[in-house]
């Protein structure tokens, strides 16, 4: 078991979508704090150039592989992949995966002519399906607010955004607040157990709203604490 008192720099994070904007973006500010990366891509062609654009803007420790080989290298492994192909690809990984901590960080979201909506899941939500394709795994949902494109604005260099992070391990949600924690601004505030993520993910719907009314890229900050 990962220990959350271990160094972030000894842990290897892999991040699936990691060509996606969301993915791209949290590979920068991962590798930017010191933090091994591994991009995953269906394309293997495809994660290595990101891996490669990445690795030189940031001079940090990134490489590429498809997404199972990802999977198997990470101590820590992100899903950032769009929720129409989250439970094919986890039923696929469901034994790269067995024994390693799960970030899940996919929102389940429609879109109309008004806008964007949170779609119903019959599990309760992204994560929760994640957790019941995943039985062997320690699947934590984080990283639903934070703007893909602020993370990968290299001009920006912090963002005021509290991170909510939930799940029903203790060391995994404390190991993963660590994570957050590396990435400047960012703060990871545990949000109780898994079953509050459906709400956690239906609240981007919102955060969509702001962004297109204000022409800004708005995240959460929890007070007084």
């Amino acid at each position: 078991m990962i220990d959350v008192e271990q160094s972030l720099a000894s842990l290897t994070v892999s991040v699936l979508g990691g060509t996606g904007p969301q993915g791209r973006g949290l590979a920068r500010r991962f590798a930017e704090a010191g933090i091994p990366v591994i991009i995953g891509s269906r394309s293997h062609e495809r994660a290595e150039q990101t891996a490669l654009a990445v690795a030189r803007a940031t001079g940090g420790q990134v490489s590429a592989a498809a997404n199972e080989g990802a999977a198997r290298a990470g101590d820590i492994v992100i899903v950032a992949v769009p929720w129409e192909g989250h439970g094919e690809l986890l039923e696929k990984l469901a034994d790269a995966l067995a024994y390693k901590i799960v970030v899940d960080c996919v929102n389940p979201l429609g879109f109309d002519r008004r806008g964007a909506y949170a779609l119903h899941v019959e599990e309760g939500s992204a994560a929760e399906q994640a957790a019941a394709i995943l039985p062997r795994s320690r699947v934590v949902a984080a990283f639903h607010h934070v703007s893909a494109a602020r993370l990968e604005d290299p001009t920006i260099k912090s963002t005021a955004t509290d991170v909510l992070v939930l799940g029903e391990d203790r060391n995994a949600t404390d190991l993963v607040q660590s994570l957050v924690d590396a990435i400047p601004g960012l703060r990871g505030q545990y949000g109780g157990r898994l079953r509050n993520a459906r709400q956690v993910e239906a609240l981007t719907a919102d955060l969509i709203g702001i962004h297109r009314r204000r022409k800004v890229h708005s995240g959460l900050r929890v007070t007084d604490v």
